[in-house]
């Protein structure tokens, strides 16, 4: 039983580490919130990490209920969420997911002259809680056998949401430690990682639908 949930929850946690790329995003946040003292970066930091935990853990406490009214079977919400989750690993893997991030950024400057609270839009949303997120969430939590495995997996997202604001509040001296080359060789790997992950995904799902037919 214990090794099982170590697996579970070892499977969680590298799934949405490599899923919200928190590395990937720390570029995004410094320049964001890089006209801001730091007490204003620090309060960005907690904020936005709680604005997308509490949005990914709603989506994951009530995500089965929500698939039970529309319908849809688990196994073709498994499918679909590998095919999701592999167009996100196919944009991480050449860069694309960076580059609308960086603009998504710079748009969001060019509208907004003065310090703005960003924890909500761009960083809770769409950055940490995106949809890869929110449906892996939910795919996870509606697989879980028990409450057990349930705390599980929700203890492996709180892990990555805590690892996002301590990558937040260093993420000006990260950001420069690392270089565009690092960090885009990073997101390639976890691209690669993720594309893995999600054609399994997919597999698993196709496998039960037709199972079941």
């Amino acid at each position: 039983m214990t090794g099982d949930l170590v697996s579970v929850f070892t499977a969680s946690f590298v799934t949405f580490f490599v899923l919200i790329d928190a590395l990937g995003v720390a570029p995004v946040f410094a320049s964001l919130t890089a006209k801001g003292n730091p007490h204003y970066r620090r309060t960005m930091a907690w904020r936005s990490v709680l604005v997308a935990t509490i949005i990914i853990f709603g989506f994951a406490f009530f995500g089965t209920w929500l698939l039970r009214q529309l319908h849809i079977t688990i196994d073709a919400f498994r499918a679909a969420g590998g095919a999701l989750l592999f167009l996100i690993a196919l944009d991480m893997v050449f860069e694309k997911r960076t580059e609308r991030r960086e603009t998504r950024a710079d748009e969001y400057l060019e509208e907004h002259e003065t310090l703005d609270d960003v924890s909500v839009f761009a960083m809770g949303i769409p950055m940490l809680a995106g949809p890869g997120s929110i449906a892996t969430a939910m795919l996870f939590m509606s697989e879980a056998a028990n409450w057990m495995t349930q705390a599980v997996v929700l203890a492996a997202i709180g892990a990555n949401m805590l690892l996002c604001l301590f990558v937040f509040m260093i993420a000006g001296p990260l950001v420069k430690a690392m270089g565009d080359s690092i960090a885009g060789a990073i997101t390639r790997i976890f691209g690669v990682i993720l594309a893995a992950l999600s054609v399994q995904l997919l597999i698993d799902g196709l496998q039960g639908a037709f199972a079941a037919v």
